[in-house]
């Protein structure tokens, strides 16, 4: 039978990076058999209002989608919750006020996966996510300094962002996501964070000198840590 706590997923933003936490979630567990996997209730919700036009000051804010999203994996049995997208947490505080159980942070978990004497770490995220400053206030307190994306690079990572929710993960988008990378690491970055969930399906750790920090990587952990504890 299985054992532990039920997982409650707010997914479809996007749906292939949902789909990838998923993935990443049974990877990660040790069972022989189905009923030792962790109990997943997911509401793969892709019609949830835009988050970057939410924070840039042009769209519905989908602070209401988010916590009624979450009531419902609540109400449904779920003990905690998870959300894969990095941008999504800027609305944070209307999930958490809307439910009694708790949400994992990506934001500060994949912060503390950071290597322990990083002290200056780049950071591709989307551009609303990198005006709130949700990742930035954060490496900050614990003495990081961000290197971000700017200009011509942040659109070009804007683009990337796009084409992989639109399904393209060729190697030309891989290639492209690479360079802005490595474009961090030759400004001083000790590691790269992928703090948006659609990167790590084209960037890889061995793609770079510097260890590369998955945000999917780093929930799906936590997941399986907290699904599988007593």
């Amino acid at each position: 039978m299985s054992s532990g706590k039920i997982v409650g997923v707010l997914g479809g933003m996007g749906p292939d990076a949902t789909v990838d936490f998923m993935a990443k979630v049974i990877a990660l567990t040790r069972a022989d058999r189905d009923q030792g996997h962790i109990h997943m209730l997911v509401d793969h919700n892709p019609t949830v209002p835009n988050r970057q036009a939410a924070i840039l000051g042009d769209g519905e804010d989908p602070g209401p989608a988010l916590a009624a999203m979450a009531q419902r994996l609540q109400d449904a049995g779920a003990d905690f919750l998870v959300m894969p997208c990095n941008t999504a947490y800027v609305f944070e505080q209307s999930i958490v006020s809307a439910v009694n159980i708790p949400l994992v942070s990506i934001i500060e978990e994949t912060i503390a996966a950071l290597p322990e004497k990083c002290s200056r770490a780049g950071l591709l995220a989307t551009d609303g996510c990198l005006q709130a400053g949700i990742y930035q206030r954060s490496l900050r307190s614990n003495d990081i300094e961000p290197i971000e994306p700017s200009g011509d690079d942040l659109t070009e990572l804007m683009n990337l962002i796009h084409a992989i929710k639109a399904g393209d993960t060729s190697a030309a988008i891989a290639d492209t996501m690479r360079a802005l990378a490595r474009e961090l690491v030759e400004q001083g970055a000790d590691a790269v964070i992928a703090g948006c969930t659609e990167i790590p399906l084209v960037l890889e750790d061995s793609m770079l000198d510097v260890p590369l920090i998955s945000s999917t990587d780093v929930l799906a952990q936590k997941t399986v840590q907290l699904a599988k504890s007593e």
